[in-house]
């Protein structure tokens, strides 16, 4: 099933009132997030959508790279959300993909803390987040996601030992199209209705697999174990340690523990 993406078919019949409403689309590109960065400084509408049917230089979080070979999604969306939501941006895109794949699929995805998206344990999706914050004033937010459709993982051996995809879970190919237009639904959906005053926390926070688990965190040169005990409404994890301390992580990678 290798159904053709182009700009009448993802935004056809889309119905969103934001998010797709626009929608630039690349058969190949370095990054979805370069485009966005040069559609910023253009004035591009909030809701701009970029997508690459692949990326030859996608990158992840902490600098790392993002492979996004024939077979995946690869997009960029701009936003230009108050201060007060961006803590929430990477819960709203978390659970956006967990929807769309859940409405496309049979699939059950779990959210890793704070933005890697499993299945059965294994990377299935790589969240983004890209901004441009003066005090109080946000130029502009960019959410970059990554999913992995019909990848074969066996292909690529830096990734395999932790990563999967929609049609090896599945044993099946799955519509790129499909899971795309769920997306730009639900990112849309979930959007205006934290900008309409509403909260993700919760919902992200129960869909955590990462919470009640031994954990590995590293953030910057600091490395710390312990249980992932709870997070905070502005998305940050608490680390009880071995001596009973708590520790707040802001930012960092989490490694799960056996």
């Amino acid at each position: 099933m290798e159904d053709s993406l182009s700009v009448v078919a993802i935004t056809g019949n889309l119905g969103t009132r934001l998010i797709g409403r626009r929608v630039l689309y690349f058969p190949s590109l370095t990054s979805t997030m370069d485009i966005a960065r040069q559609e910023v400084r253009q004035g591009a509408a909030e809701g701009t959508v970029i997508v690459a049917y692949k990326q030859t230089a996608g990158r992840g979080r902490l600098k790392r790279a993002w492979l996004s070979p024939e077979g995946s999604i690869a997009l960029s969306v701009i936003l230009y959300p108050r201060v007060a939501h961006l803590s929430s941006l990477i819960m709203l895109a978390s659970l956006a993909v967990v929807h769309s794949i859940g409405a496309v699929t049979s699939l059950r995805p779990q959210i890793k803390w704070p933005n890697d998206v499993l299945i059965n344990g294994r990377k299935v999706c790589g969240i983004l987040i890209e901004s441009d914050v003066r005090g109080d004033m946000v130029n502009y937010v960019v959410i970059g996601i990554g999913i992995n459709i019909n990848l074969q993982v066996a292909d690529f051996p830096e990734i395999s030992p932790v990563a999967t995809s929609l049609s090896e879970e599945l044993g099946r190919q799955v519509s790129r199209l499909n899971v795309l237009r769920s997306l730009l639904v639900e990112l849309d959906r979930l959007y205006l209705a934290l900008s309409g005053g509403g909260s993700l926390y919760e919902e992200w926070r129960d869909n955590l697999v990462t919470l009640g688990k031994r954990v590995r965190a590293t953030t910057g040169d600091s490395i710390h174990e312990g249980i992932a005990e709870s997070v905070d409404r502005d998305g940050s994890l608490r680390l009880r340690g071995p001596d009973g301390s708590l520790t707040r992580i802001v930012v960092g990678d989490v490694t799960l523990r056996e």
